[in-house]
Protein backbone atom coordinates (compact mmCIF):
# COMPACT_ATOMS: atom_id res chain seq x y z
CA UNK A 1 0.00 0.00 0.00
CA UNK A 2 2.84 2.37 0.90
CA UNK A 3 4.43 2.21 -2.56
CA UNK A 4 1.10 2.80 -4.32
CA UNK A 5 0.48 5.95 -2.26
CA UNK A 6 4.01 7.34 -2.70
CA UNK A 7 3.78 6.99 -6.49
CA UNK A 8 0.78 9.37 -6.71
CA UNK A 9 2.40 12.75 -7.55
CA UNK A 10 1.22 14.78 -4.53
CA UNK A 11 2.12 11.95 -2.17
CA UNK A 12 5.69 11.64 -3.44
CA UNK A 13 8.02 11.99 -0.46
CA UNK A 14 11.06 14.29 -0.65
CA UNK A 15 13.91 15.16 1.68
CA UNK A 16 14.44 18.89 2.13
CA UNK A 17 17.16 21.05 3.64
CA UNK A 18 17.06 24.82 4.16
CA UNK A 19 20.51 26.44 3.94
CA UNK A 20 22.57 29.63 3.97
CA UNK A 21 25.20 29.77 1.21
CA UNK A 22 28.40 31.85 1.15
CA UNK A 23 29.29 34.11 -1.80
CA UNK A 24 31.21 32.63 -4.72
CA UNK A 25 34.76 33.55 -3.65
CA UNK A 26 34.29 32.08 -0.16
CA UNK A 27 32.42 29.07 -1.63
CA UNK A 28 35.47 28.37 -3.81
CA UNK A 29 37.88 28.73 -0.88
CA UNK A 30 35.87 26.24 1.18
CA UNK A 31 35.64 23.84 -1.79
CA UNK A 32 39.45 23.98 -2.00
CA UNK A 33 39.69 22.95 1.70
CA UNK A 34 37.24 20.10 1.03
CA UNK A 35 39.16 18.96 -2.07
CA UNK A 36 42.47 19.01 -0.16
CA UNK A 37 40.94 16.97 2.67
CA UNK A 38 39.40 14.49 0.21
CA UNK A 39 42.74 14.01 -1.54
CA UNK A 40 44.81 13.60 1.63
CA UNK A 41 42.41 11.36 3.53
CA UNK A 42 40.82 9.45 0.62
CA UNK A 43 37.21 10.40 1.28
CA UNK A 44 34.81 11.35 -1.51
CA UNK A 45 32.24 12.57 1.03
CA UNK A 46 34.37 15.72 1.41
CA UNK A 47 34.04 16.44 -2.33
CA UNK A 48 30.29 15.93 -2.63
CA UNK A 49 28.74 18.24 -0.07
CA UNK A 50 28.16 21.91 -0.91
CA UNK A 51 29.72 24.54 1.37
CA UNK A 52 26.62 25.69 3.23
CA UNK A 53 25.10 26.15 6.69
CA UNK A 54 22.13 23.89 7.28
CA UNK A 55 19.19 25.45 9.16
CA UNK A 56 16.60 22.66 9.14
CA UNK A 57 16.21 19.30 7.42
CA UNK A 58 12.88 17.53 7.03
CA UNK A 59 10.98 14.93 5.00
CA UNK A 60 7.54 15.74 3.59
CA UNK A 61 5.00 15.02 0.84
CA UNK A 62 5.32 17.11 -2.33
CA UNK A 63 1.77 18.44 -1.87
CA UNK A 64 2.91 20.37 1.26
CA UNK A 65 5.59 22.30 -0.67
CA UNK A 66 3.53 25.33 -1.60
CA UNK A 67 2.36 25.95 1.97
CA UNK A 68 5.90 25.54 3.35
CA UNK A 69 7.35 27.87 0.68
CA UNK A 70 4.71 30.53 1.43
CA UNK A 71 5.46 30.33 5.16
CA UNK A 72 9.25 30.51 4.65
CA UNK A 73 8.82 33.46 2.28
CA UNK A 74 6.95 35.32 5.03
CA UNK A 75 9.70 34.57 7.59
CA UNK A 76 12.36 35.80 5.15
CA UNK A 77 10.44 39.00 4.34
CA UNK A 78 10.62 40.06 7.99
CA UNK A 79 14.23 39.00 8.63
CA UNK A 80 17.20 41.34 8.03
CA UNK A 81 20.34 40.31 6.09
CA UNK A 82 23.13 39.51 8.57
CA UNK A 83 26.87 38.87 8.72
CA UNK A 84 28.15 35.31 9.13
CA UNK A 85 31.66 34.88 10.57
CA UNK A 86 33.67 31.70 10.04
CA UNK A 87 36.79 30.81 12.03
CA UNK A 88 38.96 27.68 12.18
CA UNK A 89 37.76 24.10 12.51
CA UNK A 90 35.72 21.96 14.88
CA UNK A 91 34.68 18.32 14.98
CA UNK A 92 32.04 15.82 16.03
CA UNK A 93 34.23 13.08 17.49
CA UNK A 94 34.92 10.11 15.30
CA UNK A 95 33.02 11.10 12.14
CA UNK A 96 32.85 14.82 11.10
CA UNK A 97 35.18 17.82 10.69
CA UNK A 98 33.72 21.24 9.99
CA UNK A 99 34.37 25.01 9.86
CA UNK A 100 33.13 26.89 12.93
CA UNK A 101 30.46 29.56 12.60
CA UNK A 102 31.38 32.09 15.33
CA UNK A 103 28.42 34.46 14.77
CA UNK A 104 25.77 32.02 15.98
CA UNK A 105 23.08 34.38 17.34
CA UNK A 106 21.52 35.70 14.11
CA UNK A 107 21.52 32.17 12.65
CA UNK A 108 19.88 30.76 15.78
CA UNK A 109 17.36 33.62 15.83
CA UNK A 110 16.37 32.77 12.25
CA UNK A 111 16.02 29.05 13.06
CA UNK A 112 13.82 29.82 16.09
CA UNK A 113 11.56 31.94 13.93
CA UNK A 114 11.31 29.20 11.29
CA UNK A 115 10.60 26.64 14.02
CA UNK A 116 7.78 28.76 15.49
CA UNK A 117 6.18 29.43 12.10
CA UNK A 118 6.74 26.24 10.13
CA UNK A 119 7.44 23.28 12.41
CA UNK A 120 3.94 21.81 12.10
CA UNK A 121 3.99 21.95 8.28
CA UNK A 122 7.40 20.21 8.14
CA UNK A 123 6.38 17.19 10.22
CA UNK A 124 5.52 14.17 8.05
CA UNK A 125 4.72 11.83 10.96
CA UNK A 126 6.09 10.86 14.38
CA UNK A 127 9.07 9.12 12.78
CA UNK A 128 9.85 12.05 10.47
CA UNK A 129 10.01 15.25 12.50
CA UNK A 130 11.97 18.28 11.27
CA UNK A 131 15.54 18.55 12.58
CA UNK A 132 16.46 22.14 13.49
CA UNK A 133 20.25 22.60 13.42
CA UNK A 134 20.75 24.98 16.36
CA UNK A 135 24.58 24.76 16.29
CA UNK A 136 25.53 26.17 12.86
CA UNK A 137 28.63 24.91 11.02
CA UNK A 138 29.92 24.18 7.49
CA UNK A 139 30.89 20.54 6.92
CA UNK A 140 34.33 19.79 5.49
CA UNK A 141 34.05 16.00 5.71
CA UNK A 142 31.58 13.61 7.32
CA UNK A 143 31.04 9.85 7.61
CA UNK A 144 34.76 9.51 8.27
CA UNK A 145 36.34 6.21 9.20
CA UNK A 146 38.15 6.24 12.56
CA UNK A 147 41.62 6.60 10.99
CA UNK A 148 40.45 9.40 8.66
CA UNK A 149 38.93 11.28 11.57
CA UNK A 150 41.90 10.81 13.92
CA UNK A 151 44.57 11.82 11.40
CA UNK A 152 42.41 14.53 9.85
CA UNK A 153 41.48 16.12 13.18
CA UNK A 154 45.11 15.96 14.37
CA UNK A 155 45.97 18.16 11.36
CA UNK A 156 42.87 20.39 11.15
CA UNK A 157 42.64 21.15 14.88
CA UNK A 158 45.82 23.23 14.34
CA UNK A 159 44.86 24.75 10.98
CA UNK A 160 43.40 28.24 10.59
CA UNK A 161 40.59 29.47 8.41
CA UNK A 162 38.72 32.77 8.43
CA UNK A 163 35.92 33.99 6.23
CA UNK A 164 32.77 36.08 6.37
CA UNK A 165 29.75 36.71 4.21
CA UNK A 166 26.46 38.56 4.34
CA UNK A 167 23.52 36.15 4.39
CA UNK A 168 21.05 37.91 2.10
CA UNK A 169 18.66 34.98 1.84
CA UNK A 170 18.14 31.27 2.40
CA UNK A 171 17.68 28.44 -0.09
CA UNK A 172 15.41 25.40 0.08
CA UNK A 173 16.95 22.28 -1.49
CA UNK A 174 15.12 19.05 -2.25
CA UNK A 175 15.86 15.49 -3.33
CA UNK A 176 13.71 12.39 -3.85
CA UNK A 177 13.88 10.21 -0.74
CA UNK A 178 16.93 7.94 -0.82
CA UNK A 179 18.79 9.81 -3.60
CA UNK A 180 22.15 11.55 -3.19
CA UNK A 181 21.85 14.85 -4.99
CA UNK A 182 19.87 17.88 -3.81
CA UNK A 183 18.44 20.41 -6.26
CA UNK A 184 17.51 24.03 -5.56
CA UNK A 185 13.77 24.41 -5.13
CA UNK A 186 13.39 28.03 -3.99
CA UNK A 187 15.46 30.98 -2.73
CA UNK A 188 14.03 33.45 -0.19
CA UNK A 189 15.47 36.97 0.18
CA UNK A 190 15.79 38.58 3.62
CA UNK A 191 13.94 41.91 3.28
CA UNK A 192 13.64 43.21 6.86
CA UNK A 193 10.08 44.39 6.28
CA UNK A 194 7.92 45.55 9.18
CA UNK A 195 5.55 43.00 10.73
CA UNK A 196 2.43 44.67 9.29
CA UNK A 197 3.70 44.12 5.75
CA UNK A 198 4.42 40.49 6.57
CA UNK A 199 0.92 40.02 7.98
CA UNK A 200 -0.55 41.43 4.81
CA UNK A 201 1.42 38.89 2.77
CA UNK A 202 -0.22 36.03 4.67
CA UNK A 203 -3.77 36.87 3.62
Amino acid sequence: METIISSIPGYRVYEYVLVLSPHEELWNRIMKVKEDFAGTYQTDHARWGRPQIGLVSFTQHAMMEERIINRLRTVAMGYPPFKVELKDFGSFPSHTIYINVTSKLPVQGLIKEIRTDTQRLMKLNDDHKPHFIMEPYITIARKLKPWQYEKGWLEYSHKHFTGRFIAEGMTLLRRPEGELKYHTLHTFSFQNMPVATKQGALF
